[in-house]
């Protein structure tokens, strides 16, 4: 799933492409894309798109007249930027949003079609749309130790949990720990002063450095490259393969459709984590899905361990 650096460079991608561009026309492909229907997928033609923004893992477009179009890109879709009235073509082609100048494609690789598209009229509307997690790149020590220690959880649910922080994923989520020097299970309420501290300096330099990088890599270019796993990274994706820094062979344990990636040596004491035992401290404390973990946010039966 794309998160904060890749959606950042989605929303400056989309800055330099179709600013104060009017949509000419829309062919929507998959019925499984909109999930809105007032207002209607065509009341947005013929608008100008007027400005960007990223809540949460959620590109939005914003539109004149008040409107808004906000896409959820969930594990597989992507965009892409083609040459004027490119068709959406192949299966995995979700919809085409044409412009003057050009085309933005949708694509989802996957068949369970998870991808999502709401339009909205209005900030109130648009707000429905935030999980409410805490934008770290712009909050201070006290108020990220303050949300990481209102719920207790393992550290990397509570990373990854969109409702305490904004844009933060499986990828990334590793990259910070590792960093960090951190173990993805210890529990929030017991972490040492220091290790919250560790925490709230790498999460920043993380995400920073990641979204420069990924800047310099795709110049003016719209931002095509972009995955989960990158070569660059140290322990995500590197399941097996050395530790850049110790040479321990990276661990992973994978529940459901979520995967942590760590160094024994260098965050868990040489300690190797199994996956059945993970699995059993995670049925615990993780959700399948974001979908089922906002659902109990909704429905009030998540609570504090």
């Amino acid at each position: 799933m794309p998160e904060l650096p890749d959606i950042t460079l989605y929303v400056e991608g989309f800055g330099r492409t179709i600013f104060n561009e009017p949509i000419v026309g829309i062919d929507l492909r998959s019925p499984f894309l909109l999930r809105s229907v007032d207002p209607g997928i065509f009341e947005v033609k013929k608008k100008a798109v007027t400005g960007f923004r990223r809540i949460g893992k959620r590109v939005v477009w914003e539109l004149e007249d008040d409107l808004f179009m906000v896409f959820h890109l969930m594990v597989a879709g992507r965009f892409h930027w083609k040459p004027p009235g490119t068709r959406s073509g192949g299966r995995n082609h979700l919809a085409s949003f044409h412009f003057p100048h050009g085309t933005v494609t949708l694509t989802e690789t996957s068949t369970k079609k998870r991808a999502s598209l709401h339009i909205v009229k209005g900030e109130d509307q648009l707000q429905e749309h935030d999980p409410g997690g805490l934008e770290a790149l712009e909050s201070d020590f006290q108020t990220f130790r303050n949300r990481l220690l209102s719920e207790n959880h393992t550290l990397k649910r509570a990373l990854t949990d969109p409702t305490l922080f904004s844009g933060i994923g499986n990828a990334f989520s590793d990259e910070i720990l590792f960093e960090a020097g951190l173990s993805p299970i210890i529990w929030t309420n017991r972490l040492e002063e220091e290790e919250i501290e560790r925490l709230f300096e790498f999460t920043q330099s993380v995400l920073t450095d990641w979204i420069e990088r990924l800047r310099s890599e795709t110049g003016e270019k719209f931002p095509e490259k972009v995955t989960a796993f990158r070569k660059q990274m140290f322990v995500h994706g590197r399941f097996r393969k050395p530790c850049k820094s110790c040479e321990t062979e990276i661990q992973r344990v994978v529940y459901s459709s979520n995967e942590t990636n760590y160094c024994p040596r260098c965050q868990t004491s040489g300690k190797v984590l199994a996956d059945r035992s993970m699995s059993r401290l995670l049925k615990k404390d993780w959700p399948r899905s974001i979908e089922e973990l906002e659902l109990r946010k909704r429905s009030g039966t998540e609570k504090a361990s």
